[in-house]
């Protein structure tokens, strides 16, 4: 990789907290105790059926490297096409008799998942922080939303409900019902490498459906310490070999394996639009079905009856969390250009006083970006942006010297721009934040809102009653999720999580998700002694005469 340019500041005297040394080393060694803690080694394998880890020969190496300091933390043996191949035989293997356990006492399965989730909640919560870079506040929230969606499913295995219909026909009973899928494909992004498997993983379980993970080769540490607390449940309860299986390896070669296997019926893919299209196109051509969570370009419409005490903290942690890294991320800013200058001014104050440095450091506000790729990914934008007539009023350095050895720590942006510039029409996984003004009624805000092509969440701040209810009305955000008062991120597991247009239209988490994982069927039963047909239709067939 060639050698990052470090962008100099912008002279806007927009200084901040990261002019100040900050204390390091930032991974004590403390910290580093929690590998041995989750069973994490000097060299993992790849590849694990739930009981085993498989060893073929030919494996290519992944180092695993933190975002906080660049210190090594271990390596992995990528799966090779054998053990993807022994991994997909034991889930369809596994599926056989899973699909017959009662779902209660599947439910009973993901309730023990989520105690041993409880009891390693430290651990894996600082693993998260180690290996992707999100503050250990985050990190913990990660894994509560993985103990969380044990809980909501536990529940949900009680109620797999289908509906008794009116039959047009006397003497019959017309009603649906949901039976288990199959193998369950699960892909999963860097930004949440634990809690978004489970909300997959922990539904498709209780509804009787075996998993295959693929997790994003930057943060396969976590996949692995997954693994190893599924394991001594699987092992506990006496469950079957193949009924959690994690592959790790290249997209070229195992995502491509998983895509095209037409004994996989359910592929759910988190990753960019670019991604998932291919991931569509694949699984459509064997007419399998996708569950796609895909690029986020996230507003939030300030307007003049907006409390902006509690929208500007809104603002920023929508903004900075995560570095900018969640797909619910604030990207722009759409703002009644009466108020556009005091919310400016607000937000770049905010900005100055945030922390930048270790996400070990509770102090700190934001870590860094997962690798220097997405830090030379966000300089590029920046400059792109200046190209298309956008400004910079606060932040724009990738940060270098003591603490900041990585190279991915980048200071977030407060931006000005134009709502169609081909950069503000992209997703930029970093902190930057688009000022766009606007003028007139909410509906002018709506329109610049709804003009980009993804769709995933939104959100406005108005105490406006009116413009609130205009916002979520069927003409106003096109997006799957839509707040009032809130920020775009930080959705609770009890919603249906997904957006539209190129965000691909899927559905995980709660509400009604589980459908997603199951096969839906229409029954009819004929209790009576006569055979009339639906619609009146007369079929009748001439008697024998004696």
């Amino acid at each position: 990789m060639a050698p990052l340019v470090v962008a100099p500041r912008q002279e806007d005297g927009c200084r901040s907290n990261n002019d100040v040394p900050v204390a390091w080393p930032a991974i004590r060694e403390d910290d580093m105790d929690i590998l041995d803690t989750l069973g994490i080694r000097e060299k993992n394998q790849g590849a694990s059926t739930g009981t085993r880890w498989l060893r073929s020969e030919g494996h290519d190496v992944l180092e695993v490297v933190s975002p906080i300091d660049g210190r090594r933390l271990a390596a992995v043996d990528l799966a090779s096409e054998q053990d993807y191949r022994e991994c997909a035989a034991a889930a369809r293997e596994a599926f056989r008799s899973w699909r017959l356990v009662p779902a209660p006492k599947r439910g009973e399965i993901v309730r023990r998942i989520g105690e041993a989730l409880r009891a390693r909640k430290q651990a894996l919560g600082t693993l998260v922080s180690l290996e992707m870079g999100k503050s250990l506040q985050e990190g913990l929230g990660e894994v509560q939303e993985m103990i969380d969606i044990c809980d909501f499913a536990v529940g949900q295995s009680r109620q797999l409900y289908g509906v008794t219909m009116a039959s047009e026909r006397p003497e019959h009973r017309l009603y649906e019902q949901y039976h288990p899928l199959g193998v369950v494909g699960i892909v999963t992004a860097f930004n949440f490498p634990v809690a978004v498997w489970a909300w997959n993983a922990m539904l498709a379980a209780i509804c009787g459906d075996t998993c295959l993970w693929k997790p994003s080769s930057r943060t396969p540490l976590t996949a692995i310490a997954v693994q190893h607390i599924l394991a001594e449940v699987v092992a506990a309860n006496d469950l079957p070999e193949g009924l959690f299986n994690l592959v790790i390896g290249r997209g070229g070669t195992i995502g491509e394996l998983l895509l095209h296997d037409r004994h996989v019926p359910l592929i759910s893919f988190t990753g960019s639009t670019r991604a998932g299209r291919r991931v569509a196109a694949t699984v459509a051509a064997r007419l399998g079905r996708t569950i796609l969570e895909l690029g986020g370009n996230n507003a939030i419409i300030v307007t003049p009856h907006a409390n902006l005490e509690l929208a500007v903290p809104a603002i920023v942690f929508s903004a900075v969390g995560t570095a900018g890294q969640r797909c619910t991320t604030t990207r722009r800013l759409i703002v009644h250009q009466s108020i556009a200058d005091r919310v400016t001014a607000a937000l770049v104050k905010a900005y100055r006083s945030l922390r930048i440095g270790s996400p070990l450091d509770e102090r700190n506000h934001v870590g860094p970006l997962i690798d220097r790729r997405a830090a030379a990914a966000y300089l590029d934008a920046l400059q792109t942006l200046r190209s298309q007539g956008g400004s910079v009023l606060c932040g724009g350095r990738v940060l270098a010297g003591p603490g900041y050895e990585s190279g991915c720590y980048v200071e977030p942006v407060v931006a000005t721009a134009a709502n169609d510039f081909p950069i503000v029409q992209q997703e930029t996984f970093a902190p930057i934040l688009y000022v766009i003004k606007y003028s007139g009624a909410v509906d002018n805000a709506i329109a610049l809102h709804n003009a980009v092509p993804q769709g995933l969440s939104s959100a406005i701040f108005t105490d406006n009653l009116r413009e609130a209810e205009i916002f979520l009305a069927a003409a106003g955000s096109d997006c799957g999720i839509a707040n009032v008062n809130i920020g775009t991120s930080g959705a609770e597991i009890g919603g249906a999580f997904g957006g539209e247009k190129e965000t691909g239209g899927g559905r995980e988490s709660g509400s009604d998700a589980w459908k997603g994982y199951m096969r839906r069927q229409t029954n009819t039963i004929n209790h009576g002694t006569a055979l009339p047909l639906a619609q009146g239709i007369r079929f009748e067939l001439e008697r024998d005469r004696e």
